[in-house]
């Protein structure tokens, strides 16, 4: 007697656990399937779903998944990886890619089925992130090239399409810095020799003052004995220990850094000759029985965290749309929208009207009766024809509570949302301007990202100034503004168009973008204010993080998102994209694919009116059931 099988890809799953196991050499691996995106857990791996249908496209995703994290759980060591990986955000991003193609091209050599596999999943991924359109080189991720340029070079099989174009816009450039790689695949399975070459190779990019101390260097330890045997009267006076560049220590240094450390301390000269004649000045007020002017404390830069430091403010900018683009080309972007709006008609048409039905339905009339005012209520009227002594009865409707609300949707302008996330975000925001309109609630729409990749007109000054330590945000903010809550939908319809315009999308610094808007919010008349947050990604910005702790742009967005939930008067919900963002807000989705999207925010903003508790729980019911679905 046959045993009915309840779904057809229970078999698959437990067969590709085995080998994920075998591969991996850990028969102890736990092997996972979720709608969540794949990684790493505490006791193994979660791969992608695999639906009942079993298309080629999932297995192989599932199957190239699984080998790739097999590999690294084979060849990957952790306290090696950490010992050797480089300070600076660029260095480390080179250095983990690097270690990820090393891993996979021991596979994809002796293995040609895992090769596929492998090739199947990068395939995947970089059409996901919209690799293929890129055309230059300062939009496309140069430490993802340098890992394609591994597994090229190492496997000798032609990359995927989306990953050899973003690999032929640096190839010209690595091989000016770095020739010929050919000698790179020779012992690879040593994991401290390939991270030695890779130092190597990260210099030669111009990266060298990112990696770091050489965590091999021999003297290192002897040189920091020798500085702590040395007697003080061998080292000059407490006053020539403060710095570095004290007069006996420049004639040791190089001719090209001499001018420099002769001017820094001109430099300090000066400062402390002003700070002189300042104090000078204060005490002669202070004689004369005149107190100085008591001046206000400099504003910090932010509410949230006072500490939060940012380099330079004057190169950020708070623009329209209609001011980055001629009227021109907006039209030109919005009819590219419109065309990637076609096929998904029929689906925003639905949820425009599925949301608009649950909105006008809890715009039924409330009254309260009995009132001295107002409109007549003629279902008492049989009391004043009975008894005419007795008064008129009026009645007025209450008005309903997301009347006199705003909406704000701040979505994410970084590359990493290029191609068919940024297309739905933007169709998204189409959809629920244009309802959330009929239905007589605000919606203002706002993007964020930065003028330049890796630092701008910001990291310029802050390098002609002797790069001081420390320096906060070191890039240039770019605020959009795509539609003001006040102005009509007809007016910035063509203004979403520029969400497609090519080197829009850079890097993303959600902590400063959050706070302007819920700065612009707060400030709003509407005594009710939501704001929506829809971003694929932790933020990321490689100037600032290669001269800050690595954890300085997240721990600030941490802040601001805590000063939002707790001051109250601005509802704050997020929408991750592919990245987990409920360890940041309290009230947050992860959905897996863009595709997702317009539904999702059209459940959350659904549950948001829904003032029966359990009508909300109903409606994230519903929106996790849609998920699991598509996944």
């Amino acid at each position: 007697m046959s045993t009915k099988i309840d779904n057809p890809a229970d078999p698959f799953k437990k067969a590709l656990g085995e080998a994920t196991r075998a591969l991996a050499g850990d028969d102890e691996l736990a092997v996972t399937y979720s709608a969540d995106p794949p990684g790493r857990t505490n006791s193994g791996v979660r791969l992608p779903q695999v639906s009942r249908r079993m298309t080629r496209a999932e297995v192989m995703l599932a199957r190239g998944t699984a080998d790739s994290y097999a590999l690294r759980e084979r060849f990957h060591s952790e306290s090696t990886h950490a010992r050797y990986t480089p300070n600076g955000e660029v260095a480390r991003a080179i250095f983990d890619c690097m270690e990820q193609a090393r891993c996979e091209a021991i596979g994809a050599r002796a293995m040609p089925g895992v090769a596929d596999n492998l090739d199947a999943r990068l395939a995947h991924e970089t059409e996901r992130r919209g690799y293929q359109g890129i055309q230059a080189a300062q939009d496309a991720p140069m430490h993802e090239a340098m890992g394609y340029l591994i597994r090229e070079t190492v496997t000798g099989r032609e990359l995927p399409a989306a990953a050899k174009n973003i690999l032929d816009l640096w190839r010209g450039h690595f091989a000016d810095k770095l020739g010929d790689l050919e000698a790179i695949g020779d012992g690879l399975e040593n994991q401290s020799a390939f991270a030695k070459r890779a130092w190597d190779i990260i210099d030669r990019l111009g990266y060298g003052d990112q990696l770091g101390d050489d965590p091999d260097s021999e003297d290192s330890d002897e040189l920091e004995d020798q500085s702590e045997e040395q007697p003080e009267d061998e080292t000059g006076d407490e006053g020539e220990q403060d710095g570095p560049e004290g007069e006996d220590d420049s004639e040791y240094l190089p001719d090209e850094m001499r001018g420099e450390a002769e001017e820094q301390r001109q430099l300090e000269v000066s400062y402390e000759e002003t700070d002189a004649d300042m104090e000078q000045e204060e005490g002669s007020a202070d004689d004369d029985g005149m107190p100085p002017p008591d001046m206000p404390p400099p504003q910090p830069i932010s509410d949230a965290d006072p500490n939060y430091e940012v380099f330079s403010q004057k190169h950020d900018e708070i623009v329209t749309a209609e001011e980055l683009c001629e009227p021109e080309e907006l039209e030109r972007l919005r009819d590219y929208l419109d065309k990637q709006l076609e096929p998904l008609k029929g689906a925003a048409s639905r949820l425009a009207n599925r949301l608009q039905r649950r909105l006008m339905a809890q715009q039924s009339r409330a009254w309260e009766f009995d009132r001295e005012e107002g409109i007549l209520d003629a279902g008492r009227l049989a009391r004043v024809v009975a008894n005419p002594t007795t008064p008129l009865s009026f009645k007025v409707e209450k008005d309903a509570e997301f009347r006199d609300t705003v909406v704000s949707l701040l979505i994410d302008n970084s590359g990493s949302m290029r191609g068919r996330p940024i297309s739905i975000a933007a169709i998204s925001a189409d959809v629920l301007a244009r309802t959330l309109e009929r239905c007589q609630v605000k919606v203002e729409i706002l993007g964020f990202t930065t003028r330049a990749w890796k630092g701008g007109q910001s990291r310029e000054d802050w390098l002609h100034q002797g790069r001081p330590a420390n320096p906060g945000r070191l890039n240039d903010l770019r605020h959009i503004i795509y539609k003001p809550a006040d102005a009509p939908w007809r007016r910035a319809r063509r203004n979403l168009g520029l969400m497609m315009r090519e080197g829009l999308l850079k890097e993303n610094i959600d902590g400063e973008a959050l706070e302007w808007a819920y700065r612009r919010l707060a400030g709003r008349p509407e005594q009710r204010r939501i704001l929506m947050v829809i971003s694929d990604g932790a933020p990321v910005d490689d100037s600032t993080l290669s001269v800050n702790p690595s954890t300085y742009l997240e721990r600030h967005l941490r802040d601001v998102i805590e000063m939002v939930e707790k001051k109250g008067n601005v509802e704050l919900l997020a929408i991750g994209i592919g990245h987990d963002v409920t360890r940041y807000y309290k009230r947050a989705v992860t959905i897996t694919d863009a595709e997702q999207l317009a539904g999702t925010i059209t459940e959350q903003l659904a549950a948001l009116f829904d003032t029966d508790p359990k009508a909300s729980a109903r409606a994230e019911s519903r929106a996790r059931s849609r998920r699991g679905r598509a996944a």
